[in-house]
């Protein structure tokens, strides 16, 4: 779903799952939204239940695009444990994410000490 944002900003929500299934459809709804606008695409993701490999894919391809094209991706409401893989992955530190925790995205995380937004293997599972 699209919607207005504060600041001219286009708002898209996901809901359900971004994976290997819905990989496709979500890549052609956002790529259609990043060509068809300008300013920063905001990404809901409050309601983002699961996710894999493909569909970080997803995310980044669409911020490399909108970077193309002088926009910029923004991710909204992101999941704690998103947050948490994308500390693990380091994505955090190229993707822009809006009101994250700040606990989750600048401190060590148990498990790994010694290595800043380290991660366990346990806590990087994605939902069912």
């Amino acid at each position: 779903m699209e919607y207005p944002g504060a600041g001219g900003q286009a708002v898209l929500a996901l809901d359900g799952a971004l994976d290997v299934r819905s990989a496709a459809d979500a890549r052609a709804t956002l790529h259609r939204a990043v060509d068809g606008g300008s300013g920063d695409l905001v990404l809901d993701l409050a309601a983002l239940r699961a996710w894999d490999a493909t569909g970080l894919g997803v995310i980044m391809g669409t911020h490399r695009r909108a970077g193309r094209l002088g926009r910029r991706l923004v991710l909204r409401a992101v999941p704690a444990q998103l947050q948490r893989l994308l500390v693990a992955t380091r994505l955090h530190r190229i993707l822009a994410v809006e009101g994250a925790e700040p606990d989750l995205l600048g401190a060590t995380l148990p498990g790994l000490a010694g290595i800043p937004g380290a991660a366990p293997f346990s806590s990087l599972s994605t939902p069912s």
